[in-house]
């Protein structure tokens, strides 16, 4: 075996070898992540300064031709695999990310494709970011709208991103800030530290200042270190994990989506005709991604829809990671699925709620195929929204359906990342778009998971890291 690839610390501008490190072998090749401790990150942060200066160096517009040309390095790019001279093939990532993830092969390029889509276009999301805004702000502090001078300055000199491994395509919400000149420090997830640090040497061949990322391997004490030492940050993870930082208002975290399908009186009766956008939110990108839908509620036909949904989730079925029709993930840690799926069984023990895929499903819901554990789509039909599974979310494509009145499904859902209501009734229209439980709202049968660059789906970065502040006075020679 030829020496093991290392991938370094990035300690805002060099690189670092530690004797700390996470070893993986990926297709037969040795693998080395080296890991900061708190104290090197907690001293790393006090050069953040001299990260905005390289940044502030460059005008916005230059920086978003840099955004452009990475969005092509990384989907189509040799690109330095660590600090060796080994170079990574966009094949030679999506092979290592579908074995340290289980991530299928056709799942990893699409989600390269969902980056490189939010790179590429990034001009239209800073248009939504900024609501249509000169990128002449990002280099003057100011600029002139409606016949006023409005000023926007930084709230931060920095940015901290505590990562997942479950999505690479969650990387596409930090992209902006660089951008917008707000330097970032990544901590990536233990499972995909591959696809931020593709990311960074896209970022920094296409021209964007090396001083500008920190990239951090690091544990739970390192995480906490980079969230609470720098100004703005946004973590990733489950709920009980994020509980501890959801009283810090400089934290945005981003848990459990909880994103829902409701179905309309008025649509109802033709519920056939969207059961595939209904299927395709449940399932997308392998039920990994905080805008799946977790809960489907219609007012009326809940068991003949549950039977037709159930029937078309279960015929997505384990496959081998290379299988280009492969849209089921296997589980990089096989004892998380095992915890699951005896949650789920546990919980189906509450009366009141079917494992309606039980019928059709080839094989048990836990299964070990092709050298991966598998948890098959599951979707449970609850007689009402007590039932603990009415309103859960797990990382696999897993869904409950229950029928409840139409004018009683705003007042139940909770906290909704995502909901599609599929109606055309203009008074629930108008109670859906007041309603404060839901973040983003499709109206008309759209899938969960459909995206529009223009409007980000959870938070606005612009508005996060920057700050609009009164001002008057002559300006003209600024």
């Amino acid at each position: 075996m030829s020496a093991p690839i290392h991938i370094p610390v990035l300690r805002l501008g060099q690189t670092y070898r530690s004797l700390d490190t996470i070893k993986f072998t990926v297709e037969g090749q040795a693998l080395e992540i080296s890991v900061a401790n708190s104290g090197l990150i907690r001293r790393d942060l006090q050069n953040l300064p001299r990260a905005v200066e390289a940044l502030h160096a460059i005008p916005c517009a230059t920086l978003v031709t840099y955004c452009e040309k990475a969005a092509d390095l990384f989907l189509k790019g040799n690109l330095p695999w660590g600090d060796g001279d080994r170079l990574q093939s966009p094949d030679d990532y999506v092979a290592a990310l579908s074995q340290l993830t289980g991530l299928p092969h056709s799942l990893g390029r699409q989600n390269m494709g969902k980056v490189h889509a939010a790179m590429a276009n990034i001009r239209a999301i800073l248009a939504g970011l900024t609501r249509g805004m000169s990128l002449d702000l990002f280099d003057r502090g100011f600029i002139r709208q409606d016949g006023l001078d409005v000023n926007f300055f930084p709230q931060t000199d920095s940015l901290g991103v505590l990562l997942p491994s479950n999505s690479p395509g969650v990387n596409s919400l930090w992209l902006p800030a660089p951008v917008m000149k707000i330097p970032v420090v990544l901590k990536p997830g233990r499972e995909d530290p591959l696809t931020p640090f593709r990311l960074l040497q896209a970022m920094i061949a296409a021209g964007f200042p090396k001083e500008a990322f920190g990239f951090y391997p690091t544990t739970h004490d390192g995480g906490d270190a980079l969230l609470f030492g720098t100004g703005r940050a946004i973590a990733f993870g489950n709920d009980t994990t994020l509980k501890k930082y959801a009283p810090y208002r400089h934290i945005q975290v981003h848990g459990s989506g909880r994103s829902k399908v409701l179905i309309g009186d008025d649509y109802a009766d033709d519920w056939a005709k969207h059961l595939d956008v209904i299927a395709q939110s449940i399932s997308s990108n392998g039920g990994r991604s905080c805008i799946n839908a977790s809960s489907v509620l219609t007012g009326h036909h809940g068991k003949e829809i549950a039977d037709a949904l159930a029937r078309k989730l279960a015929a997505i079925v384990p496959l081998p990671r290379t299988d280009p029709n492969a849209l089921l993930c296997g589980f990089a840690n096989p004892a998380m699925a095992r915890g699951i799926n005896e949650r789920i069984d546990e919980l189906l023990q509450t009366p009141g709620a079917e494992d309606v895929t039980a019928r059709y499903r080839q094989g048990p819901r836990l299964i070990e195929k092709f050298g991966q554990t598998f948890l098959q789509p599951t979707l449970i039909a609850c007689e009402n929204l007590d039932h603990p599974l009415a309103n859960t979310e797990f990382m696999f494509p897993f869904a409950s359906i229950l029928q409840v009145p139409q004018d009683k499904m705003i007042a139940t859902i909770g906290e909704s990342l995502v909901v599609s209501a599929f109606t055309g009734n203009k008074r629930w229209i108008l109670d859906l778009m007041t309603s404060t439980n839901i973040e983003r709202l499709n109206i008309g049968p759209y899938p969960t998971n459909r995206v529009q660059w223009e409007q980000p789906h959870e938070g606005n970065l612009f508005e996060f890291l920057y700050r609009r502040r009164a001002l008057q006075g002559d300006l003209v020679a600024v």
